[in-house]
């Protein structure tokens, strides 16, 4: 079937995306929710919008047409079970994807969710609505399991926003998740903290994965405070400059995990 995915930047999008082809499905457009001009980051329940900057670097890297579609709602319905609401982002969504509908003949949407019943409830909706599968493979995943497994798969991913208390934005922002993983792990134990950062305690943007035909460089970057607690600054990185470089042509294999 062909497939449009749900982009957010992050490792588990890219991961889902490559769980899809494993499955015999047909990754053939990037779907993106931006925030409004001049604005980085966005209070949203639903969407990743830091690091937006650089979402074409996406398309390009994948050679697959994008999508994209500013968030002129907010989160207006948060209850557990969605309904229709005018005003509310995932009407943006729903706009979104209704038009890669039409455009690429898609059949269903990849969603690298994890944890979030809020964010799935709400998926779910929208493709209902038009029609579409949802595939959202790592969803309930062990967090634990899943990090090391997107690791060892050569997805190359940074942290680029940081938000819970142990992660310190002058020593954790711009570090990769292999670099990572025995500190995750060790906050997991001590603090709760979800390995995966499903409970919004950090994001990522990925610089490279086997599905890519190109690898992101970051040149440069600067970090912004968003929230200076002095127990769980809120902060990320704002892109100034990055390139594409061509890496070597190897083909894609992956058994799929289901849970």
């Amino acid at each position: 079937d062909r497939v449009s995915t749900l982009l957010c930047l992050s490792q588990d999008s890219c991961y889902n995306m490559m769980q899809c082809v494993a499955a015999g499905h047909q990754i053939v457009a990037l779907a993106n929710l931006r925030p409004a001009e001049n604005t980085d980051e966005l209070d949203s329940y639903m969407f990743q919008t830091v690091g937006h900057h650089a979402i074409d670097l996406y398309a390009d890297a994948m050679d697959l047409p994008l999508y994209r579609r500013t968030i002129k709602g907010a989160s207006v319905d948060i209850g557990r079970v969605y309904t229709k609401c005018e005003g509310d982002e995932v009407e943006d969504l729903y706009h979104l994807l209704k038009l890669v509908k039409e455009q690429e003949g898609v059949k269903g949407v990849s969603v690298g969710a994890i944890l979030s019943d809020y964010q799935r409830v709400r998926v779910e909706d929208v493709c209902k609505r038009l029609n579409l599968q949802p595939l959202a493979y790592l969803w309930r995943r062990n967090q634990e399991a899943l990090l090391r497994e997107m690791i060892s798969l050569d997805i190359q991913a940074m942290i680029i926003k940081v938000a819970a208390f142990g992660l310190d934005p002058d020593k954790h922002l711009g570090k990769t998740l292999d670099q990572m993983e025995p500190y995750l792990l060790e906050l997991s134990k001590k603090c709760g903290v979800h390995i995966c950062g499903e409970g919004g305690e950090y994001e990522t943007f990925t610089l490279d994965c086997p599905l890519f035909k190109k690898k992101i460089v970051v040149d440069s970057s600067d970090v912004i405070i968003h929230s200076a607690d002095a127990f769980a600054p809120v902060a990320y990185l704002r892109f100034l400059k990055l390139h594409l470089e061509n890496k070597a042509s190897t083909p894609f294999q992956i058994s799929c995990s289901f849970s």
